[in-house]
């Protein structure tokens, strides 16, 4: 299924930016980063929770947020794209 996470990491001190530094690293192991703070990521339920528990053990809830949209397996038509950073075929064949 298609799942969007996004987050927002306070970074008013060096903790932060450690923090936003690990979670962002933690999302490029799951998905494609398609926002400075947004990735998109094509998981199935049990890599769901080991990534939200990994981010969740990350972040500060006291100042940090954390967010999971869960867009399924139909989500070709429920997602637009406009503008700069040509978008990607999530389930296509990747080159490295």
């Amino acid at each position: 299924m298609l799942i969007l996470i996004t987050y927002d990491v306070s970074t008013q001190n060096s903790g932060g930016k450690r923090r936003l530094r690990k979670v962002a690293k933690e999302c490029v192991n799951y998905g494609q980063r398609v926002q400075n703070s947004v990735f998109e990521c094509i998981l199935d339920p049990s890599q769901v929770l080991l990534l939200k528990d990994k981010l969740l053990s990350i972040i500060d809830t006291e100042v940090d947020s954390l967010r999971f949209y869960y867009l399924g397996n139909n989500y070709a038509n429920k997602v637009e794209h406009f503008g700069a950073k040509v978008g990607y075929e999530a389930e296509g064949v990747l080159m490295v």
